[in-house]
């Protein structure tokens, strides 16, 4: 087997290529491209250029939201630490995760729920637009579907990409019957990882 002598920083850009070459005739949508792109590079897993779901205007959302300033609210530091929040913090955003709040605990445990649950309510509170990047619990999923459906929260879009087994499949199709922005890995396959490189793939194709 032939070992490729590539620069670090051309890595990525052959790795990129690599993907289009595996792709062969497959034909992607071009607005959603880069984002599908990114979740295959992120995962190496082909099968996200089948499953993402995508409302029609999302990624414009998404960036709109962005230059606006808006809370990114995650649902693991891993995903809250696989965003690229240099351009997030620039146009005056923050990338946030409360799973690991005192209080969000305290709350969880009197009431019996997730702390991915509480977690959400919390952020339904924030005093700005904000965009979900659910990676790994569907409680986040189904949290953020009753505030919604009660009035409490109206997010600027949310994307869905829990993984696993037990109710992944079903919290994501509640999120795609709202009328909601949305990007759902739809399936049992996301994770933390997806939902992390979505963020970066729609951030980096922000034009001025």
């Amino acid at each position: 087997m032939k070992i490729e002598n590539i620069k670090p920083d051309q890595i990525e850009s052959r790795s990129f290529a690599i993907i289009t070459e595996l792709l062969g005739e497959k034909k992607l949508d071009p607005r959603y491209e880069a984002v599908i792109k990114r979740c295959i590079h992120t995962s190496a897993d082909f099968d996200y250029a089948d499953n993402l779901y995508f409302t029609d205007g999302v990624i414009e959302t998404v960036q709109e939201a962005i230059k606006g300033g808006a809370y990114i609210v995650t649902d693991t530091q891993m995903a809250r630490a696989g965003i690229n929040k240099r351009r997030i913090e620039q146009y005056g955003g923050q990338v946030l995760c409360f799973i690991g709040d005192a209080d969000v605990a305290e709350e969880a445990k009197e009431r019996g729920v997730t702390r991915s649950l509480v977690s959400m309510e919390k952020a339904s509170r924030l005093d700005r637009p904000v965009v979900f990047a659910i990676g790994n619990a569907p409680t986040a999923l189904f949290s953020i579907c009753d505030l919604v459906k009660t009035g409490r929260l109206s997010p600027a879009a949310v994307i869905g990409a829990p993984v696993g087994f037990v109710n992944v499949v079903e919290s994501k199709e509640r999120l795609m019957e709202l009328p909601v922005p949305c990007i759902v890995a739809r399936g049992r396959k996301g994770g933390s990882n997806i939902a992390a490189a979505i963020i970066n793939a729609i951030q980096y194709k922000i034009t001025e």
